[in-house]
């Protein structure tokens, strides 16, 4: 059964500019409006819910501020946005955005890959602080979650290498659906976007899964009372466009990003 069709998402963001602290940046908005939810790993406005906006906004390199979500509701409501959002954060440029798009799904893409690595890397790749405790006892039986290190909390520097050029490293994924989908499906399409992103990146060339901060925001109607659609795994009608789509913008940003 398919979903119901409420309002749709608007599918292109907006370009827009700002100066800021002795910069011109840019940014990309999605007036979403009313009937739209998301789900998100945005720093502003994560999660699953209504949203009426979506902010994918450039910050210049080394990013100086340790609070990025009210970085993003200031420069929301320089826009004038008002009721909830998401907000993205990316040191790369947001105005060379690429865009793909398959069966009615549109995915919009801004890439940095100037630092990136593989999702599961060593202990010695994150920068959470050592702790006492967390030194093992000679002897002592190992415990689940041993392995593990804490991360440290996100901060948009945490992309620049010490010592070297700053480079930026992030890549923001953006997807606008024109039919509900289940909170399930929702989480699902946001895994789809992520496969697909490691699969355009490896088919560019480039020897890594992404970077430290990636970020996806998946939009689509709020579902009626047939709940939505039920999949959006690769092999799902919804999925596989998501996939494609996705696919279509990460591939073609990854051959030109810094």
């Amino acid at each position: 059964m398919s979903s119901v069709r409420l309002r749709l998402p608007a599918q292109r963001g907006e370009l827009h500019d700002r100066h800021e602290d002795g910069h011109w940046l840019h940014h990309l908005l999605w007036r979403l409006g009313p009937g739209v939810r998301v789900c998100s790993s945005a720093v502003l406005g994560g999660g699953i819910g209504p949203r009426a906006w979506i902010l994918n906004a450039q910050v210049p390199g080394g990013y100086p501020r340790l609070d990025p979500d009210r970085h993003l509701a200031e420069i929301a409501a320089a826009e004038g946005l008002t009721g909830p959002g998401a907000g993205l954060m990316t040191a790369a440029d947001v105005a060379a955005y690429t865009t793909g798009r398959d069966g009615g799904v549109t995915a919009t893409v801004t890439a940095g890959l100037g630092v990136r690595g593989w999702a599961a890397a060593p202990d010695t790749a994150t920068r959470a602080p050592h702790r006492p405790e967390d030194a093992e006892a000679p002897g002592s039986p190992s415990r689940p979650g041993d392995a593990e290190v804490p991360a440290a909390p996100f901060r948009p520097e945490d992309a620049e290498v010490p010592g070297l050029p700053f480079r930026p490293g992030t890549v923001n994924i953006v997807v606008t659906l024109p039919v509900a989908l289940s909170d399930a499906a929702l989480v699902n399409a946001v895994a789809t976007a992520t496969e697909a992103k490691v699969q355009a990146l490896l088919d560019a060339g480039l020897d890594c899964s992404g970077t430290p901060t990636d970020a996806v925001c998946v939009a689509a109607p709020e579902p009626g009372q047939d709940g939505g659609e039920p999949f959006a795994g690769p092999r799902s009608t919804w999925g596989a466009r998501i996939a494609r789509a996705v696919h279509t913008a990460v591939l073609a940003a990854a051959r030109t990003a810094p």
